[in-house]
């Protein structure tokens, strides 16, 4: 009788997760086609002579507009929490990730130039599920006109490891398969995967969470490195970023660090009186999500009070680090659920990149790999689909 009792119960937990489920799914799509809209238009406005400060404030700007625009309505008499999920940030060639300027400083004049390799990432949510992406374009580039050398390289490497990873991120695989698929993946290139780069498991109001993936490990990092399990209803946000350099090897140089993160489960009470007064505006202002520290209203009071945060892992920085002169960074960010049915990504494919735009001499001849990324993301229910139809989209 307890297990009948237990049996007939089961339907209506089953119910209510995947009721829930499918909601928090929404609202992560929403966000997604925000993300890809914005993305689009920074792609458009990254020509020759743009400065990078302006794609930045743009980026922000828009992504503010677009979640301005949806769920307006309380629910339940509480307000739904949006805006920006990850602040744009626009890295050009072997600067890494998080590229921001401020207007004060002296990198602010940056523009971009023909044939420049830019990484473009930015994210957005809706009450706390955040569909963050990130790709690369070349400036300039045209199918007449196709990037070509170790420029073409690294992005088809990227893009290359980014597609074996969605397929590599899935129910009962190792969080090590995916570090090993993408350091195989960008080997066919001559490329490496930018050492210690992470990707987290994403649940509401957390981008940074306890399941994670590490790009190319030092010894060091590989010893004291979780393994994880990739269950049924996670979702992860998956960076891939690819070095054309030797050993993936980066380190922060002159460019000031722009964007930050508060971490809720450290505790500390703040000293200086600044530094409380800047801690509650960043809390108010941006919660749990990174933020630039454009939004903060006294630029020079919050790099202060900021300090004393930091020192406590109040806040976390995004440093802008550096691979070495003369070699390139390309980078793909997507965000992916763990269904029921199948993996299903969350954010839209790039919109810039296709193979006739990228045209190298060297391809992918393992032939494990090549197998893996013949097969759909999601298992087709019909026979007569073809292999690889639909395989970057989101289902």
């Amino acid at each position: 009788m307890a297990d009948t009792e237990k049996n007939s119960a089961a339907p209506a937990v089953d119910k209510k997760l995947v009721s829930t489920l499918e909601t928090d799914l929404t609202k992560y799509k929403v966000a997604a086609d925000i993300v890809r809209d914005v993305i689009k238009k920074i792609i458009d406005l990254s020509v020759e002579g743009a400065k990078v400060i302006d794609l930045c404030v743009e980026g922000d700007k828009l992504l503010e507009q677009g979640t301005g625009a949806v769920y307006n309505k309380p629910v339940k008499g509480v307000k739904v929490s949006k805006g920006i999920g990850f602040p744009t940030s626009v890295s050009v060639n072997n600067a890494v990730a998080h590229f921001s300027p401020l207007a004060s400083d002296a990198q602010s004049a940056q523009t971009l130039a023909k044939g420049d390799v830019v990484k473009i990432q930015l994210g957005a949510h809706i009450d706390g599920f955040a569909a963050i992406s990130a790709e690369t374009v070349v400036v300039g580039a045209s199918a007449a006109d196709p990037v070509t050398g170790r420029k073409a390289d690294v992005i088809k490497a990227a893009w290359t490891a980014a597609e074996a990873a969605m397929r590599l991120v899935k129910v009962g695989n190792k969080n090590w398969a995916v570090t090993e698929g993408v350091a195989k993946v960008a080997s066919a290139w001559d490329c490496k995967p930018v050492e210690g780069m992470l990707s987290c498991q994403q649940t509401q109001n957390v981008i940074d969470g306890k399941k994670r993936i590490i790009l190319n490990p030092s010894e060091a990092q590989r010893r004291e490195f979780e393994s994880a399990t990739f269950a049924e209803n996670e979702v992860y946000g998956i960076d891939i970023l690819i070095s054309s350099g030797e050993d993936g090897k980066a380190r922060v140089e002159e460019s000031r660090t722009t964007i930050y993160q508060r971490d809720s489960a450290v505790t500390y009470q703040l000293k200086m009186k600044n530094s409380r007064a800047v801690f509650t505006e960043v809390q108010k202002k941006a919660g749990s999500f990174p933020f630039n520290i454009r939004i903060l209203e006294d630029e020079k009071r919050a790099r202060m009070g900021l300090q004393e945060a930091v020192q406590h892992s109040l806040v976390k920085p995004y440093e802008v680090i550096y691979t070495p002169n003369n070699t390139f960074v390309a980078g793909f960010h997507f965000t992916i659920a763990l269904l029921p049915g199948g993996p299903a990504l969350i954010t839209h494919p790039p919109a810039w990149y296709k193979s006739e735009l990228v045209k190298t001499e060297k391809e992918l001849e393992d032939e494990e790999l090549k197998g893996l990324l013949a097969r759909n993301l999601r298992p087709s229910k019909k026979k007569t689909k073809k292999a690889g139809e639909g395989e970057a989209k989101a289902e």
